[in-house]
């Protein structure tokens, strides 16, 4: 059997900040299901650490690392059988917040190079067997900038494991300054544009493409996209070059999780044989936001509020939308402009727009099983994972025809019936995500149309089964390869 050991900074229910917690959870358990024996490396944050304590664990290795007390606990993913290791360095991970990366204030902590590198340390030990366990992997998949140096600290090793490394979003690089490169007391080797300095600075992620055996990224349609200069954030050239072990895998989703049948933070089940109950989600959702009670449309927006998920279309299209009677359930947060813009419409028409600041997990199952559109009309997307829950929840989603989104939802205008599922559009601008949205408010007006919509995403299968046996064939791939990342 082979052995993964699947590094990354958050994981479904301990941390989460975006997919990347969901990926974390659910692949890994996916992986195990299809005969890979995974176990995930974490770093120790207070909740996880509380998590592993009520669960009994205990520290297996305790170790001193430069000038930072280290001990490593041996525990499970909650709620599942993968086995989670924590990196339990108080110094640097014993931090207040509900955020990783940064404090209440949303400023990043000032130490986060040296937090993500002591953990990228670690992993290379680990993946080295030089943490006197008794299990060391065969393959090491690392997942975005806050690993990109396990693949880097591994390189060197000749006897070393393969590495993979996942792009989840290539617009966060972890980039520092030239000091924090001398401080890290990395060899200066590595300070040159073909190894980790990227225009003046020290690139985490950088490091990931360059050194790692293969690189993945969560859909084919970012694989290509990040290849071009739009997409690139200057790494295009880089991803061009190194487009041979470059693969596109679409992510799923925990298909036991997102199930309307039977989901339990809903009140009403349904499913592809009995889609009216929905309509009593729907109704619920509007007494517990506080919305009028209306049988006019009610979209869903669950995400990031930030520039990269089409926040400046949205604020635009809602005015005329709720003058026409629509309705919007909101729930997310990030930069203040478009959260403080969105505090003032939620006053100015309080019965048919809620905002709900900060991430609540059971309002997002509610949200998606009771709204009739899900809007995500992202300037970019790696792959989403929300436009996959709304589908399965038979709620249409109205989409931005970029990466993953493109790969996933299948506008009746441009596919057969039997395959539509939403609405998409690919003039970049408002007017675009507009028209998008008065073609699906023209269809809703067809029941039977729109039921074969809804039909026909309910019935998709966006499950691991199929994408975890993608990385399986991977992962064996490099170890009857036994190729270098650098001798390409």
């Amino acid at each position: 059997m082979i052995r993964v050991l699947f590094a990354t900074s958050e994981v479904f229910p301990l941390v989460k900040t975006g997919g990347l917690g969901d990926v974390s959870a659910s692949l890994p358990k996916a992986l195990c299901r299809s005969g890979v024996d995974c176990q995930v490396l974490l770093p120790g944050y207070p909740q996880a650490i509380r998590a592993a304590r009520e669960a009994g664990a205990r520290r297996r290795v305790r170790f001193r690392l430069g000038q930072y007390d280290v001990a490593l606990w041996r525990t499970r993913l909650p709620d599942a059988t993968v086995t989670l290791w924590l990196v339990d360095c108080p110094a640097l991970f014993d931090r207040d917040g509900d955020s990783p990366y940064q404090d209440d204030q949303g400023r990043d902590w000032w130490d986060n190079a040296h937090r993500f590198h002591l953990f990228g340390r670690v992993g290379a030990m680990f993946a080295l067997g030089q943490l006197g366990l008794p299990w060391q992997p065969d393959v090491v998949h690392c997942n975005d900038w806050q690993t990109g140096l396990i693949p880097v600290l591994l390189a060197e090793s000749p006897h070393r494991p393969a590495s993979v490394f996942t792009i989840h979003n290539l617009a966060y690089q972890g980039l520092f300054s030239h000091e924090t490169f001398r401080a890290l007391g990395l060899p200066d080797h590595l300070w040159s544009l073909h190894s980790l300095e990227f225009h003046g600075q020290l690139s985490f992620i950088k490091g990931g493409l360059v050194y790692s055996d293969a690189i993945t990224t969560v859909s084919p349609g970012y694989a290509r996209e990040i290849q071009t200069l739009p997409f690139g954030y200057g790494l295009d050239g880089l991803l061009r070059y190194r487009s041979g072990q470059l693969h596109g895998i679409l992510n799923g989703i925990d298909d036991q999780l997102w199930d309307p049948q039977t989901d339990p933070w809903l009140d009403f089940h349904f499913g592809p044989a009995r889609p009216g109950d929905k309509e009593q989600c729907r109704v619920l959702l509007q007494r517990e936001l506080a919305l009028e009670a209306s049988a006019r449309p009610l979209f869903g927006f669950v995400g990031r509020l930030v520039e990269q998920k089409g926040l400046d279309w949205l604020l635009e299209v809602i005015p005329p939308l709720v003058n026409q009677g629509c309705q919007f359930a909101i729930l997310g947060s990030g930069e203040p402009r478009y959260q403080e813009a969105l505090r003032q419409m939620a006053r100015q028409w309080p019965e048919q727009l809620s905002l709900t600041l900060g991430y609540n997990e059971g309002l997002a199952h509610r949200i998606t099983a009771g709204a009739d559109l899900f809007l995500m009309p992202s300037r970019f997307e790696p792959c989403g994972l929300n436009q996959m829950y709304s589908l399965r929840y038979g709620t249409l989603p109205v989409v931005h025809g970029v990466g993953g989104l493109a790969d996933t939802v299948f506008d009746p205008t441009e596919t057969a019936p039997d395959r539509a599922n939403g609405f998409v559009f690919r003039n970049d601008s408002t007017q675009g995500l507009m028209t998008a949205i008065e073609r699906a408010l023209a269809t809703r007006s067809s029941i039977r149309t729109w039921r074969q919509l809804q039909h026909n995403g309910m019935t998709g299968d966006y499950s691991w089964k199929l994408r975890a046996g993608e990385y399986a064939r991977l992962y064996h791939h490099l170890m009857a390869s036994d190729c270098p990342a650098n001798d390409d």
